[in-house]
């Protein structure tokens, strides 16, 4: 990454944000310099968003100091801290799918003289912005037919757009191929060299490193280091996020496999999932991989019954299902943890104690039975180390790996025997990863199945027993644990050098 300037862009100095009962932010001191890539890391609740949106003016800041360029800044609203150039890309996109691509990048600042629009104008500044950040489509193209590849590009063009002196970025790599990632950092190197300082959101400890100039961690709301990347290496950051030491982020045990639980034979949907025949056995945990369309949700979702099938067959336990919705997967002993927990995984406003009862609600004389309800969710709570100061806590409130726990919790009321995890860590932090995949280890104690599928390959070469790959709606190998590489996988994933990845 670029070289920065030794006087700041921005400065907080003593910065806290307080919400009734709750300091989210305590007297944080950050400079942000031109031209750098600031990676600020932390556990979730350590108050990395709600410092990105004191910086950004989406929240006003309880107290404290900020200054651009050393003049003070007032909280004035985000329309302020766009015109003094801060940009913020979020993690999901604030694109509206109806609207072109240049009236996203220009809606409320559209070009033109006495209230009118002046599209040649607005149509010609997008494309020299999407050719700033190597996008080379048609402005005029409807935000909803991008790919979600584009659309984060788009996103950085509007940040442009802004004349923006500092990007925000929050996990901007979540959804995105490992191409689609060296894509986006190529821009970033672009942005860089312009003196545009990256202030970035992320996760995922590889590319923190690979990305960062000056690394900021934060938890409990506080600062606790800012260090040079060439000062700090992965476990020391692991210690400062979490305040302890985290050796195994995999922590698979070792689990006799046992007999076949779940056959998938010849499991097809026209121009989706082609012919596609796999098992997993009781104790196993078998990974999924592929690129992003590659079919492994809809693969997952075809067995769990919530997307129609044209042929194939579903053995559980040597018994042929005919398993048409997700209501008869659930009875039959399938359950699926969808990636977006949010969207479809849970009800955001609900209480814990009803999310984790949802799919399998105790009655008693036809009713609901809030006694044994309430008796569930305790113990869902301790023996996930949910952390909440109660079971009625509307699950919108939880940080992402407890809602996580959550998901997982109502599944194991169902006493699956097959559980998909699609995605299991994506935005949770390190410690609730740790703590996620040593839950997925203890399931597969227990003799249950596992299928894991995961974009992010250290996961998987970790977790699993074995891992088959998809392409283009189809399994193309199934790796065993002796043949496991990422020069393997991606091999197939990808389509080449076939024979020689196998």
């Amino acid at each position: 990454m670029q070289s920065f300037l030794r006087t700041p862009l921005v400065r907080l100095q003593g910065i806290s944000k307080r919400f009734p009962g709750v300091v989210a932010v305590d007297e944080v001191d950050l400079d942000i310099y031109p031209g750098e890539v600031h990676v600020v890391a932390g556990e979730n609740g350590a108050g990395k968003s709600t410092l990105m949106k004191l910086l950004s003016q989406v929240e006003r800041p309880s107290s404290g100091t900020m200054s651009i360029n050393g003049q003070p800044v007032r909280y004035q609203g985000p329309r302020s801290a766009q015109a003094l150039g801060i940009a913020m890309v979020y993690q999901e996109f604030a694109l509206a799918p109806h609207l072109t691509v240049a009236q996203n990048m220009f809606l409320g600042r559209e070009p033109g003289k006495l209230g009118l629009i002046n599209r040649g104008s607005e149509i010609q500044q997008a494309q020299e912005l999407l050719r700033r950040v190597g996008l080379t489509i048609d402005p005029q193209r409807l935000v909803s037919t991008l790919s979600v590849a584009e659309q984060q590009l788009v996103e950085i063009a509007k940040a442009l757009a802004i004349d923006a002196r500092l990007v925000i970025m929050d996990e901007p790599t979540a959804v995105l191929t490992g191409e689609e990632i060296e894509d986006l950092f190529a821009v970033i190197d672009q942005l860089t060299a312009r003196g545009i300082a990256i202030l970035y959101i992320s996760h995922r400890l590889d590319e923190i490193f690979r990305i960062a100039d000056r690394i900021t961690v934060m938890r409990d709301g506080k600062v606790v280091a800012t260090l040079p990347r060439s000062e700090i290496d992965e476990q020391k950051l692991i210690r400062l996020m979490v305040g302890r030491d985290l050796r195994n982020l995999y922590p698979k045990p070792s689990v006799a496999i046992g007999e076949v639980v779940l056959r998938v034979q010849h499991l097809s949907r026209p121009g989706i999932l082609h012919d596609c025949t796999f098992e997993v056995r009781a104790g196993e945990i078998l990974g999924c991989a592929g690129l992003i369309g590659a079919g492994r949700t809809e693969l997952a979702r075809a067995v769990f019954g919530a997307d129609p099938i044209s042929g194939g067959t579903i053995w559980l336990d040597g018994k042929q299902l005919q398993v048409k919705t997700p209501t008869m997967a659930i009875d039959a002993g399938i359950g699926y943890l969808t990636e977006d927990r949010k969207g479809n995984g849970l009800a955001m406003n609900l209480g814990i104690d009803q999310n984790i009862t949802l799919a399998h609600l105790p009655m008693m004389a036809g009713m609901i039975d809030l006694k044994q309800e309430r008796y569930i969710a305790l113990r869902s709570r301790d023996d996930l180390r949910i952390r909440t100061p109660s079971i009625k806590q509307q699950v919108q409130m939880l940080s992402g790996g407890n809602q996580q726990k959550v998901v997982v919790a109502r599944w194991l009321q169902t006493k699956s025997r097959v559980l998909f995890f699609d995605e299991p860590s994506r935005g949770i932090d390190v410690g609730a990863k740790a703590e996620m995949f040593d839950l997925i280890g203890h399931l597969a104690q227990e003799g249950r199945a596992i299928v894991m599928i995961s974009s992010y390959l250290p996961e998987l070469l970790n977790m699993c027993d074995r891992i088959l790959v998809m392409r283009e709606g189809k399994i193309v190998g199934t790796l065993d644990r002796e043949q496991f590489s990422e020069e393997r996988v991606l091999a197939l994933a990808t389509g080449a050098r076939e024979t020689e990845a196998l």
